[in-house]
């Protein structure tokens, strides 16, 4: 065997690599138990233990009888296997993917290169797909809402349909992450798409053209009763920059309030979500970072935000859909009593992952290395942060074109102004 491979393989439970944290995006792994059909099923077969010298050697002392069961598969795998050759990438990649379900944590995982890529390509504000907002937290991956001007919006797709097939392909027996993965695709080809949506008798039919999607992550403009309104879409590379352009333009125009909206903003980085928060309070912490020791890493407000004045009142909005390091702002200039939270419950993810490369172009492991606090030492994991005024949005408002919770928001700072 290749003894790259083998080092690959061994090293897959020794991994003490730390780069920088990362929070952000939703995985959901299932097992799905696999029934013998009577009749088919072949008697038991006992036989020597099947591990060679060599893969004994390729394997630390301390670990040879842990990994011994390993070895054998692989070699029975090799030796019995009705259709040769295997295909040993496959192998190792399927041995890190089950490892990683393994720890029982929704967010720990294991990305192979094109899922790698793809997920760093989202962040840098660009991929290639249909352009939308999606769960996949959910069985059927489920539209979160379609970005404006994208091959989505413009086939129609509308907040919460469920992705039942794609190209044909029953997702039933898929996680929703895999079908999110099926939907992506060069620019320029075609996915079918077939719809469960609310009030439907029958599947939606959908031919999408996919795009180069390029999403600005952070943008803003002046509404009525000269209110500043800021967008973040994610907490990616370019956010900052983008951000502190928008805030400079508008707090030149000497706003009366300010809204942020992060909903349906999975997440992202979590250094980002420090900067995204300095820029709106001049002083504090923005969270604690708890690891499995008890110990605890604190990050503070960074000097020098543009938008720090408390004399200009501040709401936040939040939904569902906004999670993680949207989360981690939100919380944080609420605890501050910097902002007032305006829509419903947000998703709840409060861990912190670190996205681990792997050697020779092998994709990477997403890896929960700690629980994050606000300011007020709270966790929100799987329970989310809950509005100072909640504010639904319903199906009907979505139709009619209708926003109550930036109306809300609108409401609630035109009488904070007043007093």
């Amino acid at each position: 065997m290749n003894k790259t491979l083998k080092t690959i393989l061994v090293v897959l439970v020794v991994i003490v690599v730390a780069l920088g944290s990362f929070a952000g995006g939703f995985v959901t792994g299932h097992l799905v138990p696999f029934a013998g059909i009577p009749g088919l099923q072949e008697p038991a077969v006992s036989a020597p233990p099947t591990t060679s010298p060599d893969q004994q050697s390729a394997t630390p002392e301390d670990m040879k009888t842990l990994f011994a069961p390993f070895w054998e598969a692989w070699n029975l795998v090799h030796e019995n296997y009705v259709d040769q050759p295997v295909d040993d990438v496959a192998l190792m990649r399927g041995a890190i993917s089950g490892m990683m379900q393994a720890l029982g944590d929704q967010h720990s995982s294991y990305m192979d290169p094109q899922d790698y890529a793809d997920a760093n390509a989202s962040l840098d504000g660009s991929y290639e797909g249909i352009g939308a907002y999606v769960d996949t937290t959910t069985p059927y991956l489920t539209i979160i809402s379609p970005i404006p001007g994208s091959p989505a919006e413009s086939a129609g797709l509308k907040p919460g349909d469920q992705i039942i097939e794609i190209d044909g392909e029953d997702m039933t027996d898929s996680t929703a992450e895999a079908a999110r993965l099926k939907v992506l695709g060069p620019a320029g080809t075609t996915v079918h798409l077939s719809i469960l949506r609310k009030g439907e008798a029958d599947l939606i039919e959908l031919d999408i053209v996919r795009q180069k999607i390029t999403i600005a992550s952070a943008s803003g403009k002046m509404l009525e009763n000269n209110i500043a309104y800021v967008q973040v879409t994610t907490f990616g590379s370019n956010t900052t920059p983008e951000l502190l352009a928008a805030l400079k333009d508008l707090m030149a125009q000497n706003p009366s309030g300010i809204i942020l909206d992060l909903r349906n903003n999975g997440g992202g980085f979590l250094s980002t979500s420090v900067e995204v928060t300095s820029q709106f309070v001049g002083e504090g912490v923005v969270l604690y970072e708890e690891y499995g020791d008890g110990t605890r890493t604190t990050y503070d407000v960074m000097p020098g935000g543009l938008a720090t004045d408390v004399n200009i009142p501040m709401i936040v909005l939040i939904n569902e859909g906004s999670a993680s390091a949207s989360e981690i702002v939100a919380g944080a200039l609420q605890d501050l009593g910097r902002a007032k939270l305006v829509g419903t419950v947000s998703y709840g993810k409060g861990s912190v992952q670190n996205w681990i490369p792997l050697s020779n172009d092998n994709g990477a492991v997403r890896i929960t290395i700690a629980k994050w606090l606000t300011p007020n030492e709270n966790t929100i994991h799987k329970i989310g942060l809950t509005p100072d005024y909640p504010v639904e949005i319903t199906d009907e408002d979505r139709t009619a074109g209708l926003d109550p919770q930036l109306d809300k928001a609108v409401e609630v700072l035109m009488e904070m102004i007043g007093n």
